[in-house]
């Protein structure tokens, strides 16, 4: 092989691998086919949250809560997870703890509490990923959050892909 064949080949073995780019990650984004998830429930007395679908429990998952998790959120920073009837309202993608989804956290009634006492009622609770943040604390520090609920992320992957806005969530003590 001539040096002009030889450099004229390893310029097109370069450009063909710049076009095909970095080996690619496995999408965090998954497809759902089971039955339909019409709610969510959380015993935070005993770390578990379960997706049902009707009466039947189609998946169960131990969680991680709010540093201070005993009790009902009332106030921003009392490290609380809410308790009550909340929905699903918003998905973040992009999320710092690798995806979550938003719980409707704080009602009417949190926020009157929280004006009766002149406080914030606080706002942002999700369930999530623990992303890097919560992996380095997990298992160490069980409960971590600022009051949201966290899973492993892979099952966080499974989560986001099987509710809707709007599923509610019952939060129980």
């Amino acid at each position: 092989m001539s040096r002009t064949t030889r450099r004229t080949f390893s310029l097109s073995m370069l450009a063909f691998l710049a076009a095909c780019g970095a080996p690619q990650q496995p999408s965090k984004f998954r497809r759902y086919d089971g039955p339909p998830i019409t709610r969510i429930q959380v015993n935070k007395g005993q770390r578990r949250m379960h997706l049902l679908s009707g009466s039947n429990v189609v998946r169960s998952y131990d969680v991680s809560l709010g540093f201070q998790p005993v009790g009902h959120k009332q106030f921003e920073g009392d490290g609380k997870t809410p308790e009550g009837v909340y929905f699903i309202d918003r998905f973040n993608p992009r999320s710092r703890y690798h995806l979550s989804a938003g719980i409707s956290y704080p009602n009417e009634r949190d926020r009157a509490f929280a004006a009766a006492h002149g406080r914030d009622p606080g706002g942002d609770i999700f369930i999530h990923g623990r992303g890097p943040e919560g992996n380095n604390l997990f298992p160490r520090q069980r409960d971590w959050t600022a009051g949201c609920i966290a899973v492993s992320d892979a099952e966080m992957e499974e989560i986001y892909a099987a509710i809707q806005i709007h599923t509610p969530i019952i939060i129980l003590p």
